[in-house]
């Protein structure tokens, strides 16, 4: 390039960067050429807020949701760093959209209401970026459960807090009118420990305080559990059920919860200490205590798994992970009873049988119902967690198994008492195998 036609050109950007500057942009934005778009944040401020969070400098490989996108710097950084970036925003930002022009930048810019919208729209990602957007919302709990839909790993969230302490009460101002700043969009303004609250409310497995930076508090939001699985016994799970229906129906458009009821030796179990994983996802459970001889721990379902089957397990404090099962989300009533498993040479039921009154190929539903099934091909070293039974596609674990002095050996698991009464499958997995499927009578 010629001086002259050089001069010209940093005489042009130069006056670009300030008819920008004077359109009233809220991110400062570098260019390439080392110029600066000057917005009411600057570099050094937004660089010092991304700061309080754990992001790795290397995002190869990546996928990021900025959701209140706004003139787009952190968009613009995280692609930066690597990653693929979708940015968000409720209304469409000419300046980000200037700003992507000048950097040459490929991220993706959509415009949509985080309330409005799911995994379903979106996709997931790795990391979500949500920024300066939860006090700006009338329903802030049901965007943090879209928001973790969408997370599969760590969630960045900022927001306005109207107290510090962590550890206080979790409470929330509402704002009717233009009470906070004088804004009418503006709706609410939790206190640190509503923010963390939400969070984990809303499905995140855990939530770490990061610091306030002029009245905005930095939470960080995991999907899964930082502690590593234990080696002490594990916890042995006696029944998995739907916490309001008391069946084993789930579906990603309820807000379903889960209840496990399990027994372990530990007596001092609590919801910091309990760690229950659904669809390869932690959940905090919000309720734990002991429940007849055993435990009870209840979890939100956690919010963007996919319809099909889910493994379900947990563990507790420094235990091992209890053995898998199986559950169905947004499974159809078809679907679990044309259901067929595969038949397995060696292993065969003989006999199944209402776990009370023993009726054969019949079993009573409710509250206190239980299966007894008599299967034939277990080795005698079999041990109760690797047995479960298959309902409908649905596993039951088993609660008892009898001892190798006969050929067939009985086998007993209790039911979710909600099940509906109806025709049904039932087979028995032993470790990776699992017998041909027997028809029987659900009744009450």
């Amino acid at each position: 390039m010629s001086e002259a036609r050089n001069s010209h050109f940093i005489a042009e950007n130069q006056r670009q960067v300030e008819r920008l500057s004077k359109l009233g942009w809220y991110h400062s934005i570098e260019l390439p050429d080392g110029s600066v778009i000057l917005g009411h944040q600057s570099v050094e401020q937004q660089r010092k807020r991304l700061q309080q969070f754990h992001i790795p400098e290397d995002l190869t490989g990546k996928r990021v949701l900025d959701i209140g996108a706004w003139d787009g710097w952190y968009s613009f950084e995280m692609e930066r760093r690597g990653a693929t970036v979708l940015a968000l925003d409720s209304a469409k930002n000419t300046r980000l959209l200037e700003a992507r022009a000048l950097l040459g930048s490929g991220i993706d810019y959509r415009v949509g209401d985080i309330c409005r919208l799911t995994a379903w729209d979106l996709g997931t990602f790795d990391i979500v970026l949500f920024f300066g957007v939860l006090y700006h919302l009338k329903h802030p709990l049901l965007a943090l459960e879209n928001v973790c839909g969408m997370c599969r790993d760590m969630a960045c969230i900022e927001s306005f807090v109207t107290e510090v302490d962590p550890a206080g009460i979790p409470l929330m101002e509402f704002y009717e009118t233009a009470e906070l700043r004088g804004q009418l969009d503006n709706w609410c303004g939790p206190n640190v420990a509503c923010l963390m609250a939400f969070a984990r409310t809303a499905g995140f497995a855990r939530v770490e305080f990061e610091g306030v930076l002029a009245e905005r508090a930095h939470v960080s939001a995991y999907r899964n559990w930082n502690r590593p699985e234990g080696e002490g016994a594990p916890p042995q799970i006696l029944c998995v059920e739907n916490s309001t229906t008391h069946d084993h129906d789930f579906s990603v458009g309820a807000d379903d919860y889960v209840t496990f009821y399990f027994t372990d030796e530990s007596d001092a179990l609590n919801c910091d200490n309990v760690y229950p994983e659904i669809g390869g996802y932690g959940s905090r459970p919000l309720y734990v205590a002991k429940t007849g001889g055993g435990w009870q721990a209840s979890c939100k379902l956690p919010p963007g798994l996919a319809p099909g089957w889910h493994v379900a397990r947990l563990r507790v404090g420094k235990s091992r992970y209890s053995a898998a099962l199986r559950i169905g989300i947004d499974i159809s009533y078809s679907d679990r009873h044309s259901w067929h498993a595969p038949e397995t040479s060696g292993l065969e039921m003989t006999r199944i049988a209402d776990g009370k009154i023993f009726e054969s190929g019949r079993i009573r539903v409710g509250v206190g119902s239980a299966i007894s099934v008599w299967v034939a091909g277990l080795p005698e070293d079999s041990a109760l967690p690797e047995i479960r039974l298959r309902l409908n596609g649905s596993d039951l674990p088993a609660v008892w198994l009898a001892p190798p002095t006969s050929d067939a050996r009985q086998v007993n698991a209790l039911l979710p008492a909600g099940i509906e009464p109806g025709d049904a499958m039932l087979s028995l997995v032993f470790r990776d195998t699992e017998t041909g499927p027997s028809d029987i009578e659900l009744y009450r």
